[in-house]
């Protein structure tokens, strides 16, 4: 276990919607620790709940979704408590932040880029217009924008897309937060612009002492900054450990399925795709929500839903595979001796 202090905290927390007069229950009982200059990496297919999730740390789910159950602590405050803008404000931004997505939708396209940055400034450390341009200014150098004193009068559509992205990353750090929750950041980029962004944010970690909960449905890009990982699975987290524990020693049939569709793995024949659909969350879901795309499932896992067996003190996964009385199964051939072949990957793309 960390030895580092828990900064956020969210216990049995429950996310639902109310679509056409029906339920939908996207996040079920999920418990989970983010601790000091950590990196929690949130992975899985799109509509697993990543994002979702993470909006309950911010106040921003959509009016028709509510927390059902469970609580969030942040410090001494339950944020689930928190109901007005007003409450969220003294949080939402001055101690969480988040990186989105697509910067074009979190960049307004009629004001400057170094009006945009200012004016977080201005709002959450209280400097003068003169203070909160030179904080800008650096803050655009540190990210690594060129030239940044004469491109603080521009506007986004004179930046390039991989530009715009760090113009985010800065306006989300301009107000010094403890969590940064950066939501598939590097997803619109190519691959060189990806491994310069998620570089970036490795040293701004590092320098600024935050805490960070990185959401991706790449695998590849968990393993090059994550120190911990939550494998989600229809709004749950289905297995949860160490960056090493994920990779090398994976024990639920899904991380498997996950695993072996990293492009790196691809053999000449063929690309590994997961077959079949996450089950609707409108309807209640009995035994393990995977066993319908399970290869190889048991009974009990279409009538019972597992528990979190340990596997060590850093590792657990629910799935019946870990019951004593379940048969020895072993990992699909692609993922076996993983480490062995990633590093053979990595050696060869070194030296091209």
């Amino acid at each position: 276990m960390s030895n580092k202090k828990v900064i956020l905290s969210a216990k049995d927390i429950s996310v639902e919607f109310q679509v056409r007069n029906r339920t939908l229950r996207a996040i079920r009982n999920i418990s989970v620790d983010l601790h000091e200059g950590e990196t929690l990496a949130l992975v899985g297919e799109s509509g697993s709940g990543k994002s979702v999730f993470t909006k309950v740390f911010t106040g921003m789910l959509e009016a028709n979704g509510s927390v059902a159950t469970g609580a969030v602590t942040y410090g001494d405050m339950n944020l689930t408590d928190l109901k007005t803008n007003a409450e969220w404000e003294k949080i939402r931004g001055s101690q969480i932040s988040t990186v989105f997505q697509d910067p074009m939708t979190s960049l307004n396209p009629i004001k400057t880029i170094g009006s945009q940055i200012s004016e977080t400034v201005i709002k959450h450390q209280g400097k003068t217009a003169e203070e909160a341009k030179a904080i800008a200014i650096d803050l655009m150098n540190r990210v690594g924008i060129p030239e940044a004193e004469k491109r603080y009068d521009e506007y986004p559509f004179q930046y390039s897309g991989g530009m715009r992205q760090r113009i985010v990353i800065a306006i989300a750090l301009s107000s010094r937060p403890k969590v940064l929750i950066c939501d598939e950041p590097t997803t619109a980029l190519d691959v060189t612009i990806q491994a310069q962004i998620i570089a970036l944010l490795k040293e701004l970690k590092e320098e600024y002492g935050f805490a960070m909960i990185f959401i991706t449905h790449d695998l590849g890009v968990v393993a090059s900054i994550a120190d911990k990982v939550a494998v989600m699975y229809s709004g749950e987290i289905i297995e949860y450990g160490t960056v090493e524990d994920i990779f090398y020693d994976s024990r639920h049939p899904y991380t498997w399925a996950l695993l072996s569709s990293l492009p790196q793995l691809a053999t000449t024949e063929k690309l590994y795709s997961i077959a079949g659909t996450p089950p609707s969350l409108y309807s209640e879901i009995k035994g393990d929500a995977f066993a319908p795309r399970n290869p190889k499932p048991m009974a009990i896992d279409f009538v019972e839903s597992p528990p979190k067996f340990p596997v060590s003190e850093t590792h657990w996964a629910k799935t019946w595979l870990l019951d004593e009385r379940a048969p020895e199964l072993t990992k699909p051939e692609g993922i076996q001796d993983l480490h062995a072949k990633m590093v053979k990957i990595y050696a060869k793309e070194g030296g091209a």
